[in-house]
């Protein structure tokens, strides 16, 4: 099954990543040293020597650099995770490979170059290409202007527009309830009161579905179909689990209403293509897309995760398609130096139809934590912490895995027969490692997450000279 269910929103405060210092991997209390920025959000420091002497007795020292802690030696390490491999049981079903962030050398190599169904990793790709593709700062538009005699709802591939934003939400979605407020507002003081509601779904072209993806995923609440306009990702309402075949439809009715409350009588039209020029009554912005990047990879969001293969696919001056997000993807991570390996058809990892190599996602992970980009911040900031938040919040807590606990920031992926898992972690002596392990058919679900996570944990407690 796919990942990304609906959960609510939670408050939450998004620490800020610092790359010059790449620190955002910890927030153990007990291992960690954490501090208020002048724009009260957290900055948190990876874990000296110094630190772990606190938890263990033993008398502090000075503490290395990521850059200048001792390498782990690759034999070293190859010895430690070899034999967690082999007890798995998966055979060459089980690839992964472990890289030095600082200098991008490769520590540990399984099958590293085997193409693997990716699962939700895919949705790392898509973050660093949109983040390298529109830049951080970027915000998505959904706008109302006039035309064929009413007005018409220009969908513009937001995929956190809400019905009516909460004011503690953050960050907070664009809402139709402020647009239609917008609208309202000049229609009045145009001396109308009556208006029929026309959509524009043009921006987007192509099937709806993902290749290969299943139909159930929209029954089951998984995905919306992927339109140019929906509302609450294609949700009977803002809390509910159930998704609807129309997103569209559920939008600009929700529009409609919005709209009456605000004194204006508005009746529902049908789908049209607004006029180049048009004059604009009103227009709502998303979160900037560095907020979207943190929420798709912390809950693995499928919806956010395709909307943002379409932006990819704009800027690239491709279709806003399946077809055309993917090329572009890869196009981006291409001039990035960093496209080999990757074959993807989605932008979420849906579909088992991806393939991508250990390798390709380790290089994509390097070039994130680089202070060569500062641009690809979010993909450090949005993977879910070992133990503590998203995907990841309820593992590394018992067992031999727990030696990461608080340490491992990492993307998850899971379909049928697939578990993935992929992110960075400081090793024992303060060097950053990024790390991809990827288990194709999979026969215990359970044994395989244990082992993912059992590699990746063991990285945290690996001086490995």
């Amino acid at each position: 099954m796919g990942e990304g269910r609906h959960v609510p929103r939670p408050e939450r405060v998004v620490a800020m990543l610092t790359l010059a210092l790449l620190n955002v991997f910890l927030v153990a209390a007990a291992l960690a040293v954490v501090k208020l920025t002048p724009d009260r959000s957290l900055a948190v420091r990876p874990p000296t020597v110094a630190d772990r002497a606190i938890v263990t007795g033993a008398a502090p020292a000075l503490a290395p650099t990521a850059a200048t802690a001792p390498l782990p030696a690759a034999g070293s390490l190859t010895s430690r995770l070899d034999g967690l491999m082999r007890a798995a049981g998966m055979g060459s079903d089980l690839t992964g490979t472990v890289i030095d962030v600082s200098t991008g050398r490769a520590l540990y190599t399984s099958n590293s170059d085997k193409p693997a169904v990716p699962a939700s990793t895919t949705k790392l790709t898509t973050s660093t290409a949109v983040l390298a593709a529109v830049g951080p700062d970027h915000r998505i538009t959904t706008k109302v202007v006039k035309g064929g005699g009413g007005v018409i709802l220009v969908g513009g591939g937001d995929p956190t527009l809400t019905r009516t934003a909460a004011k503690n939400a953050y960050p907070r979605p664009a809402s139709l309830a402020d647009l239609a407020k917008q609208t309202a507002a000049a229609l009045k003081a145009a001396g109308t009161r009556r208006v029929r509601v026309d959509y524009d779904l043009s921006l987007y072209e192509g099937a709806q579905m993902g290749p290969g993806w299943k139909s159930n995923y929209v029954s089951e609440g998984d995905v919306s179909p992927v339109y140019a306009l929906e509302v609450d990702e294609g949700r009977v309402a803002p809390a509910s689990h159930q998704r609807v075949a129309n997103p569209p439809r559920i939008a600009v009715d929700a529009f409609v209403k919005l709209l009456k409350k605000q004194g204006v009588s508005a009746t529902v039209g049908g789908s049209t293509t607004a006029p180049q020029g048009a004059q604009q009554l009103g227009a709502v912005q998303s979160p900037p897309i560095s907020a979207l990047v943190e929420e798709l990879l912390t809950r693995s969001d499928n919806d956010i995760a395709e909307a943002m293969a379409r932006q990819v696919a704009l800027a690239r001056h491709r279709p806003a398609s399946f077809s055309g997000g993917a090329a572009a993807v890869r196009e981006t991570l291409t001039r990035l130096g960093v496209g080999t390996g990757v074959a993807t058809v989605d932008g979420s990892g849906l579909s088992p139809n991806n393939r991508i190599t250990p390798n390709g996602l380790a290089r994509i992970l390097v070039a994130a934590a680089s202070p060569s980009h500062p641009e690809l911040a979010s993909v450090m900031s949005g993977m879910p912490i070992g133990g503590f938040s998203g995907t990841l919040a309820n593992r590394y807590r018992t067992g031999p895995s727990a030696t990461g606990m608080g340490l491992v920031r990492g993307k998850t992926g899971t379909l049928n027969g697939v578990n993935t898992l992929a992110g960075v972690v400081y090793d024992a002596d303060g060097r950053l490692l990024a790390f991809a392990f990827m288990a194709n058919n999979v026969k215990d679900v359970t044994a395989a997450l244990a082992s993912l996570d059992r590699l990746a944990g063991s990285l945290a407690t690996c001086g490995c000279h």
